[in-house]
């Protein structure tokens, strides 16, 4: 592509001449997990979240599980015949507390970060930069009004639950932008960040962007005892074909279980075609009139067809419920602790949406507040049922 007349060269220094166009996807990672929990509870899964596995021991060809219900601070006891460990950063501190054959294989946890600014660019497409480094840097549109920059490799040695960008980190991602972009960054300009850990398979490479990101399972029967599958590494694009790996792995202990069926399976809210997001948008928008077109497209790409569901009946701006500022309104939040899980403002704003972005603290403490008494109406209900 013509940078010099294209409009993505627009926002680029005028040493950039020449660029080349491709297709991907891309995904919110914490949402992916959602739906492939209902997914799974659809299928017949038993979803417990907040629940820690205390211990697993295995006798006569079974697991016994220990969790621990952190909520309510119950421990009980399961059954399995199969166990695996896709624990990803906590793999390692796991496996002590897991009956297993002793072993030499471990995870080596690297570190991605990523920095939002304001945005860089007004168009939808993204870009892919190749850094002096031999690495390379992405620049995606984000919720309307920032730009995501990153990633970075650094290898990281602390406990996963506390990972978070550095400053070192922070000003990388910012020069290298710099490189191309008109305007300038730096890290005063980083409106908000957020860093995860891949768990990489230590297969002794040096540098961490060297390091494979394929997955590896190993496979842990005993003694001619109940199997425990572990799985180090792993990417999103591949993990449909890493689930069916595993599934593979363990049909001698699963019989009759279906080991290929993802290919052509949608997640929930994805039952329409690549071309169809439009037209669910105005679908979205002539049955529930009370939403602003920019709020019916947020609605559609973050839950998308589920969208209708959460909107049946919706047809005045007072049957939106409460309003907690930005699109955010109590039928958005009250499908979330019902649909998904979610127990906490922290849950509903950045692990099922991103529109902690957007709210302001006293914002925040109203949506909190909110939860509290919504749980406490539905736990009292649930002990008179």
């Amino acid at each position: 592509m013509n940078l010099a007349t294209d409009e993505a060269g627009t926002s680029l220094k005028g040493n950039y001449k020449k660029g080349f166009e491709y297709s991907d996807c891309w995904v919110m990672d914490s949402r992916l997990v959602i739906i492939n929990a209902q997914d799974a509870a659809a299928k017949g899964a038993e979803i417990r979240v907040r629940t820690q596995l205390i211990s697993a021991e295995r006798a006569e060809g079974i697991w016994t599980l220990k969790i621990l219900d952190k909520n309510s601070g119950k421990v009980s006891t399961t059954q399995a015949r199969v166990l695996v460990n896709a624990a990803g950063p906590w793999l390692d501190t796991l496996l002590p507390h897991i009956s297993h054959t002793r072993t030499a294989e471990h995870i080596r946890m690297v570190k991605g970060s990523h920095i939002l600014v304001r945005q860089l660019f007004t168009h939808e497409r993204a870009y892919i930069f190749q850094n002096n480094d031999d690495r390379i840097i992405f620049a995606i549109p984000f919720q309307n009004k920032f730009t995501l920059i990153g990633t970075t490799d650094v290898d990281y040695h602390g406990k996963p639950d506390e990972v978070k960008i550095d400053s070192e980190e922070i000003s990388y991602l910012c020069k290298v932008a710099s490189e191309y972009f008109i305007t300038q960054i730096g890290p005063e300009d980083v409106v908000s960040s957020y860093s995860g850990i891949r768990p990489l398979f230590d297969d002794g490479t040096s540098d961490a962007k060297a390091a494979t990101r394929d997955y590896v399972l190993k496979l842990d029967t005993g003694d001619e005892e109940a199997p425990l599958l572990s799985i180090y590494g792993g990417k999103i694009t591949t993990y449909r074909k890493l689930a069916e790996s595993v599934l593979k792995k363990l049909s001698p202990f699963l019989p009759g279980m279906k080991t290929t069926w993802t290919e052509g399976a949608n997640l929930p809210g994805g039952d329409f075609s690549p071309d169809g997001f439009t037209g669910e948008v105005n679908k979205l928008l002539a049955a529930c009139p009370a939403i602003s077109k920019e709020h019916a497209t947020r609605l559609i790409r973050t839950y998308g067809t589920c969208s209708h569901e959460m909107t049946q009946n919706i047809k005045t701006t007072e049957e939106l419920g409460t309003h907690f500022g930005h699109q955010l309104y109590s039928f958005e939040v009250d499908y979330l602790l019902s649909h998904e899980w979610a127990q906490n403002a922290e849950d509903v704003l950045w692990r099922r949406t991103r529109m902690g972005l957007f709210l302001s603290p006293e914002e925040t403490v109203h949506l909190e507040n909110y939860i509290i008494e919504k749980s406490s109406i539905l736990t009292a209900t649930d002990e008179e049922k």
